[in-house]
């Protein structure tokens, strides 16, 4: 694959500067609620990303301190990144393990984004030489699995609460594109692997009302038998029953950790590929710079840099 393009398309990296926490008290909120921010050591005008962690098995990536090989990419591209450490936490467990909502805690993930739109000014001000340098009106959101899960919420997908029957919807539309990094899929008679019975909340999601703009990634590997027998295409879903705008990336030999997403050298990864993990972050990057900067042609050179040619990362396609 060929990444020069790609390269000259995003501009060079800058240095980055990272700060946490960023504590938040949240009123009902068992613990309050904490964030990194990490964002580019020069610019102004800078876009939001809100990113979403998973809930994979180490005790720290799931939170505030993961994700470092895209966030850092990010935050070095021109992007203000606030990470939060959900309530799902391993970091956590023994603080919240009895707290109304435990243990999927779906709708204070979703709230805890929404905070921190809600205190993006406080953020601001908080971090040392940030003030003054955010676009509050540009704000995206990305998750990886569970974090997908997240962020389909708050990009309108509807869920029903498996303990009232009501359906519910947290939009933000503060939030205008997402980034979906390997999400679950659908429910109904096809959500029948060995844990779907531990996280209804899952199976309980209707994307046919998550209007807003958003990319989708996917493992052309990432077998999701714990959840059904659907095959890799179940994590699709959020962009095959969801309307228009929406892209579809599938990436090339990716497992559920697309390479190594969630940290650096994380030995959880099962498809360790760092050339994986660096095409796609410049695939995100663009995709995100030419969503919230409407005529830049990011998105277009990566496609073509990445994702044709001899050696391409992956495959994508997209509807309107």
């Amino acid at each position: 694959m060929s990444t020069s393009t790609t390269a000259d398309a995003l501009g060079a990296p800058v240095p980055v500067l990272s700060f946490s926490p960023v504590v938040l008290s949240v009123r009902g909120r068992p613990v309050d609620l904490q964030v990194r921010v990490s964002a580019p050591s020069t610019g102004t005008s800078l876009p939001v990303v809100l990113l979403s962690h998973g809930h994979g098995p180490s005790n720290n990536l799931s939170s505030l301190n993961g994700y470092a090989p895209l966030a850092d990419f990010w935050a070095a591209h021109g992007f203000v990144v606030v990470q939060p450490t959900h309530l799902t936490s391993r970091t956590l467990a023994d603080l919240v393990a009895e707290a109304p909502g435990a243990p999927d805690f779906w709708r204070s993930r979703a709230e805890d984004m929404s905070h921190i739109l809600d205190r993006l000014e406080v953020i601001e001000n908080a971090v040392p030489q940030l003030a003054g340098r955010i676009d509050r009106t540009k704000v995206a959101l990305a998750g990886h699995s569970l974090g997908g899960f997240t962020a389909a919420l708050l990009l309108g997908a509807g869920v029903t609460d498996p303990e009232t029957g009501d359906l519910v919807h947290l939009r933000d539309p503060r939030i205008k594109a997402g980034v979906l990094l390997a999400p679950p899929g659908r429910g109904g008679d096809v959500f029948n692997g060995p844990m779907a019975a531990h996280w209804p909340i899952i199976g309980a999601v209707d994307f046919s009302t998550m209007n807003a703009p958003a990319l989708v990634v996917t493992g052309e590997k990432d077998d999701p038998r714990n959840f059904t027998d659907m095959g890799p295409d179940w994590h699709a879903d959020p962009y095959t029953l969801a309307p228009g705008p929406k892209t579809l990336l599938t990436l090339f030999g990716a497992e559920h950790g697309l390479g190594g997403i969630a940290g650096y050298d994380a030995a959880e990864t099962t498809d360790e590929n760092p050339e994986r993990v660096a095409a796609l972050a410049r695939l995100t990057t663009a995709y995100l710079r030419t969503r919230l900067h409407p005529g830049d042609h990011a998105w277009r050179a990566a496609c073509e840099a990445l994702t044709t040619g001899p050696d391409p990362v992956g495959r994508v396609e997209s509807k309107s």
